[in-house]
């Protein structure tokens, strides 16, 4: 597994970044060896810790965010809520990952019948999608209180696209382009 740390405001002690290669790399026995890991560590205001942990293999990407007062303990939920998302999508993962992924390992303590279930929709809605600026379709998602809002962009031929509030307090845009 390949590993590029990013170190947001202050470089991190070496005893982290061994720390977090040695627990993000036991990950290494769920993919090829193609994988690619993507730890971003950031502090945050009162001694508080954020770690996202990105793991990229093939058409796969596992991400994880967490805080926590400890970059330790963050290193160590950041890696569980990975596997977490591995043994949830197992079924559907192992046509992608390593045939025997999922044999030596026996995870405790989790119950897998759910993990199991088929995908469902709990609620559909139809509504037509109008042609707006990205400036209106951000002002209608306020509006509503949303957190996303999809439309098709007058600026770009009509394309659908989607504008989605970043938690940075900044807006996003997704753009289909054909």
């Amino acid at each position: 597994m390949k590993f590029a740390f990013i170190d947001k405001k202050s470089p991190q002690p070496e005893k982290v970044l061994a720390y977090a290669e040695k627990k993000v790399g036991k990950l290494d026995r769920y993919f090829h060896s193609d994988a690619e890991a993507t730890v971003r560590f950031q502090e945050k205001k009162r001694g508080q810790v954020k770690l996202e942990v990105t793991v990229r293999t093939g058409n796969a990407i596992f991400r994880s965010e967490t805080y926590s007062d400890s970059m330790y303990s963050a290193i160590d939920a950041a890696v569980d809520t990975i596997e977490g998302q591995i043994r949830k999508n197992k079924t559907r993962l192992s046509k992608r990952l390593r045939t025997d992924a999922f044999d030596p390992v026996e995870f405790t303590g989790v119950d897998v019948s759910e993990a199991d279930a088929p995908l469902e929709i709990a609620r559909a809605k139809r509504f037509p999608l109008r042609p707006m600026s990205v400036e209106e379709a951000m002002l209608q998602m306020n509006l509503l209180g949303h957190t996303f809002f999809a439309f098709r962009d007058a600026d770009e031929g009509e394309a659908f696209a989607v504008v989605y509030a970043r938690e940075d307090g900044g807006y996003g845009l997704i753009v289909d382009q054909p």
